[in-house]
């Protein structure tokens, strides 16, 4: 039995590191060659304060309702994390009961769920400014003894957040006042009150994002299956336009080594149904970009590059060279149409399997290939637009009461 230990991790990393962990339960969205670092890169331009795991927008008001609940009741240090946990237990079976239970995190495991909605979106919290606490989950609930022998003596803003020279508050003075009898009775369905917060959090700490653009212009039930394909997208702000059409070729164009990768994993299983589905795939990849050849024989890799990095998330050199090599071989015109024969192209996807996974590379052991589900991280990357769709319906939905 494996087991995960922190060791001297930053509250940023211990988040990372359990998304990947959740990761691995969702078989299409797996970061399999390790270019999980530009993808978030992108999603955290796009829609700051969401994440793959996230469901529902009410949960951004859910959680610090429970915390301020919590911190009125002056629960201690030793026991807020137990409290916590049963309070997110029974919001749960309210939820699970409501008209509209779809994003119910926990609907299944119940009280036996291991990551609670408050960890999930303890980041979010932050990055929007409800959380006003600067520290991880776990260092909140050391730091609430020593909060109520200070007191809160907060001088604000008009906008709820705290000055220089005041104590600080946990959570945003704006916050809105729960229902009176939360968390009974509990949905998804926000009121207008509790939408328009939401939206100004995301208007004031997302300046510039697409999130803020949606939020601000967009229109209820404009569903795509990825956020360039939005039927605003000639609206977007410039800025977010170029971005979208990096991230769109990246995703694109790297999107052949996922389907190269499970095809080299079919070989090695003798799977001749799955060898069949690969290649077809492939082929419809190839077609894809053969559709967009001026497009992308025109993108400006070197400002995709200066785009994709961030401080946040740097790409290391190994990561660099795997996904420029890519490039080069996908982007040949002679190359393109036979990818799935080249053996350049399968060397590199081996070597890069073998770094980024050493031991547990699926082409170099057997037992790991077993437990292969037939698909490893085959889908098109859409940088958490179909998460950040429902966040945006929630909240737009609630506009418009």
């Amino acid at each position: 039995m494996s087991s995960l230990t922190w060791l001297d991790y930053s509250e940023h990393e211990r988040r990372k590191a359990l998304d990947v962990i959740d990761l691995f339960k969702q078989k299409e969205t797996r970061d399999e060659l390790g270019i999980g670092v530009i993808r978030d890169n992108f999603a955290d331009l796009f829609f700051p304060g969401t994440s793959t795991i996230q469901t529902r927008a009410r949960y951004f008001l859910f959680i610090p309702w429970m915390y301020t609940s919590l911190e009125r009741k002056r629960v201690a240090s030793s026991d807020i994390a137990g409290r916590a946990r049963r309070e997110e237990t029974r919001l749960i079976e309210e939820l699970a009961v409501s008209d509209d239970p779809d994003g119910t995190i926990g609907i299944e495991a119940r009280a036996s769920l291991k990551r609670l909605p408050s960890n999930i979106y303890w980041n979010g919290l932050g990055i929007l400014g409800i959380r006003l606490y600067p520290g991880s989950q776990d260092a909140y609930h050391r730091s609430l003894d020593r909060f109520y022998a200070v007191g809160l003596r907060a001088v604000m803003t008009d906008d709820g957040e705290p000055i220089e020279g005041g104590r600080r508050a946990n959570w945003h003075l704006q916050l809105p006042a729960p229902p009176s009898t939360f968390p009974n009775g509990a949905s998804f369905k926000l009121t207008k009150v509790e939408a328009d917060y939401l939206s100004d959090r995301i208007l004031n700490r997302a300046a510039g994002a697409l999130l803020a653009f949606l939020i601000d212009r967009g229109r209820i039930g404009d569903s795509t299956e990825f956020p360039w394909e939005h039927p605003q997208y000639a609206e977007f702000p410039v800025h977010v336009q170029d971005q979208l059409s990096h991230a769109r070729n990246f995703s694109e164009v790297i999107h052949g080594a996922a389907l190269l990768y499970n095809l080299m994993l079919a070989e090695t299983a003798a799977n001749s149904d799955l060898i069949n589905v690969y290649r077809s795939k492939l082929g419809n990849w190839a077609e894809l970009l053969q559709s967009r050849w001026s497009a992308l024989q025109s993108w400006d890799q070197a400002r995709f590059w200066r785009t994709a990095q961030s401080e946040a998330h740097r790409v290391s050199l190994h990561t660099r060279h795997f996904i420029q090599t890519w490039f080069d071989l996908a982007l040949d015109e002679s190359r393109v149409g036979s990818v799935a024969e080249d053996k350049a192209a399968r060397q590199l996807i081996h070597a890069r399997e073998r770094m980024f996974k050493k031991g547990r590379a699926r082409l170099d052991n057997r037992r790991a290939l077993d437990l292969w589900s037939g698909q490893a991280g085959t889908a098109r990357l859409d940088y958490r637009w179909s998460v950040s769709q429902t966040i945006l319906h929630d909240i737009l939905s609630g506009l418009s009461r």
